[in-house]
């Protein structure tokens, strides 16, 4: 069970490491755009962190289509960064909601 628990948490960092190594390859405007919505993000309570490979996908598609980060982001990129948390953050209370109500059904 601790193995597991170490060889799930190596797997994370692994995919942390290579998800901010594809942030690294996009265009420095992108990159820039990414590090400061992230930074936002984690201020702002982002539990998820796999939301920022959502963030990276989309701007490696604008990348493609020619499109700058204003384009993509639009005037106001803290709205943009919050509908992105609030989605997240409701995932993760439906999740925790569950799991609370499953854990008192299983103790009736």
């Amino acid at each position: 069970m601790v193995l597991d628990k170490i060889s799930d948490l190596l797997a994370e960092k692994k995919d942390w490491q290579e998800m901010q190594n594809r942030a690294k390859k996009l265009p420095k405007d992108f990159y820039q755009a990414y590090r400061s919505i992230q930074k936002y993000m984690f201020k702002m309570g982002a539990t998820d962190w796999h939301i920022f490979n959502d963030i990276i996908e989309l701007f490696e598609l604008a990348v493609v289509d020619g499109r700058s980060p204003a384009e993509v982001l639009g005037d106001d990129v803290a709205t943009f960064a919050d509908e992105l948390l609030s989605d997240n953050k409701e995932d993760w209370r439906n999740k925790y909601r569950q799991a609370l109500n499953d854990y008192f059904a299983q103790k009736s």
